[in-house]
């Protein structure tokens, strides 16, 4: 299966993630960019790419868009997500995230996603995140 040009495999891996792999990703000035190929771990019961994948993927897809406009970020936190599905994705099909900030601040950002299968809209997702300071991040983990 072809690649779509630029995306190479995805730098971050979570164990969350891990069954879905393998991811790619592809950075394009404040666009950021998650695909895969629909496979059987990605699919439900009827055969298509399950919502709760779109959802997970959109998330995370926003999320390091947001973090990729600050220099010097802890992390980011969902505070708020929301996906429309529009149509689905099929086995075998490419699906796509493209997600693009629409507004940073010092302590929330504001992204949103399109998800297409195959270059056909599937879904449309938007979020709000808290953004952690270093300082934030130590201490909640301490």
């Amino acid at each position: 299966m072809d690649i779509p040009e630029g995306f190479k495999p995805h730098f971050r891996k979570s164990g969350f993630t891990e069954p879905w792999e393998p991811l790619y990703s592809c950075r394009d000035g404040k666009l950021f960019r998650l695909g895969l190929y629909i496979g059987e771990a990605h699919s439900n019961s009827r055969g298509f790419v399950h919502g709760g994948l779109i959802s997970t993927l959109a998330d995370n897809t926003m999320g390091l868009s947001c973090a990729m406009q600050f220099e010097d970020v802890g992390g980011l936190v969902t505070v708020n997500l929301n996906t429309d599905f529009i149509s689905s994705g099929q086995k075998g099909e490419w699906i796509q995230f493209d997600a693009n900030p629409v507004k940073t601040g010092k302590r929330l950002c504001f992204a949103e996603c399109r998800i297409t299968a195959d270059g056909r809209l599937i879904a449309r997702s938007n979020a709000t995140f808290n953004v952690m300071t270093k300082s934030d991040s130590r201490r909640k983990q301490g």
